[in-house]
């Protein structure tokens, strides 16, 4: 049975660290520095024979007001009321404080059952702060450090016995799935094609405040991320699933790049590698741009990346419904696109508004298309044919007058697509005939805004041993 378990408590408290813990993996930034995570986050795990789905939330600030920390503390409790069981986290060396009774209140109040988790107390260290757990009217702590996996049999107890608690009351409902019943393995069949149904899982990155939460509300018709005039809001890469047209996707929602000379403190650092791993697990990429500044240098060094990693690539000019002149600014978006990415042409660009959600559907149909073309296959004859033709319209160079001879080609793999040619003197050729067969290719079989790769082998010279 998969248990929805929420972690909650004041800032700089272990959550994120506990988060990771029971998560088996880091998936949470976790920094001294207060207030680190801010979106909720969610992933799976386990404890003893305990499944989960964790939750980790924002530090609880006790305010009311339009600040960033309000609209944390609406993020947690929305946490507080979708989680079967939410795991109260304070710091025991620094005891209970008046912020951590208020935040009891609130969990008393929500009538779900409440585990409380007494962190860092490692040593003798947290002893006087475990005393102090009378005060917040939840029962005993359990004694635990997050750092060093301290305890985690007192937690889990904490757990089971909530478990059991909401199953006696019947207002829990396994969230895990019937198994079917598996089929014989067998060594000698052909690997099972790849599976249709497999959620496309797709990033929507850019520069800071260039309205990639914004943008993700709008699709997902929620406040699921935070947003504001401040930027860099977004620091943790958050993961939300989603269906659109039947299709199951995954959204991913990451922080700001910005120019690798001005990351200079540690937190923005991991912001960054965090962001460059969802470019690299993804399936498509969305790049996010401001109108009034799009296609600029950290831009165009964003696409690029996706591009070498070999992911699908989508351009979304957000903010649309701030243009004035929208068909010359589509023009002028085109012209840039083209002038600075030429080896990109055809990317699918849509201009969108997450605030007003304009064309958000085409920009679900852009993506949707680009992962097709990233993931077809080309019939090994379709290709010979049109390499026969295309080699007679425009035929290969001759280096030092012996003309190089393309003899065969083959698709070697998909996601990207990647295609292996066989040549005389392949080496030799020049990366403006690749590109000439790169181009015809992507005409050839309508794969427009999808890296391809091209791999040159030379076949071995039969004659090369002899006299």
């Amino acid at each position: 049975m998969t248990l929805k378990v929420a972690i909650v408590g004041r800032p700089n408290v272990g959550k994120s660290t506990l988060f990771n813990r029971l998560a088996g993996r880091k998936i949470a930034i976790v920094d001294d520095q207060p207030g680190v995570t801010r979106d909720r986050k969610e992933t799976t795990g386990r404890l003893g024979d305990l499944d989960m789905i964790l939750i980790d939330t924002a530090g609880f600030e006790d305010v009311n007001d339009d600040s960033l920390e309000t609209r944390m503390r609406r993020q947690t409790e929305i946490a507080i009321r979708e989680a079967d069981v939410s795991i109260f986290l304070y710091d025991a060396r620094a005891g209970v404080t008046p912020v951590d009774e208020r935040f009891a209140q609130l969990l008393r109040k929500s009538g779900k059952p409440v585990v409380l988790a007494a962190n860092k107390c490692e040593g003798k260290q947290g002893d006087a702060g475990l005393m102090e757990a009378w005060r917040l009217g939840l029962g005993d702590p359990a004694p635990l450090s997050a750092e060093h996996g301290e305890g985690m049999s007192d937690l889990f107890a904490g757990l089971a016995a909530a478990q059991a608690k909401l199953e006696a009351s019947g207002a829990y409902v396994s969230l895990e799935p019937e198994l079917e019943a598996e089929e014989p393995f067998d060594p000698d069949a052909d690997p099972p094609p790849e599976d249709p149904t497999k959620p496309i899982r797709i990033a929507f990155v850019g520069r800071p405040n260039a309205g990639k939460s914004t943008l993700l509300n709008g699709i997902l018709e929620d406040d699921r991320f935070i947003t504001g005039p401040e930027a860099g809001i977004t620091r943790d890469s958050v993961t939300v699933a989603w269906s659109w047209g039947g299709r199951e996707i995954r959204l991913v929602d990451t922080a700001g790049l910005r120019k690798r000379a001005k990351v200079q403190e540690k937190l923005e650092r991991a912001s960054t590698m965090e962001t460059t791993h969802s470019i690299r697990f993804a399936d498509v990429v969305v790049l996010v741009m401001d109108p009034r500044d799009a296609f600029e240098k950290q831009d165009i060094q964003i696409a690029n990346l996706v591009i070498r990693e070999g992911r699908g690539l989508v351009f979304a000019i957000t903010k649309w419904d701030t243009v004035d002149n929208t068909s010359e600014a589509r023009k002028e978006m085109d012209h840039q696109a083209l002038a600075h990415l030429p080896h990109a042409a055809g990317t699918p660009l849509v201009p969108v508004s997450g605030i007003t959600r304009k064309n958000l559907d085409k920009l679900m149909d852009a993506c949707v298309k680009v992962h097709k073309d990233w993931s077809a296959r080309v019939k090994t004859r379709d290709l010979n044919d049109w390499l026969s033709y295309v080699t007679q319209k425009h035929p290969p160079p001759a280096p030092n007058g012996k003309r190089i001879k393309p003899r065969y080609m083959a698709q070697m793999k998909t996601r990207p697509p990647t295609f292996v040619l066989m040549a005389s003197r392949a080496e030799e050729m020049p990366e403006t005939y690749k590109r000439y067969l790169l181009n015809e290719l992507r005409e050839a079989f309508d794969l427009p805004g999808v890296p391809i790769r091209l791999v040159l082998r030379q076949g071995k010279n039969p004659f090369a041993d002899k006299d």
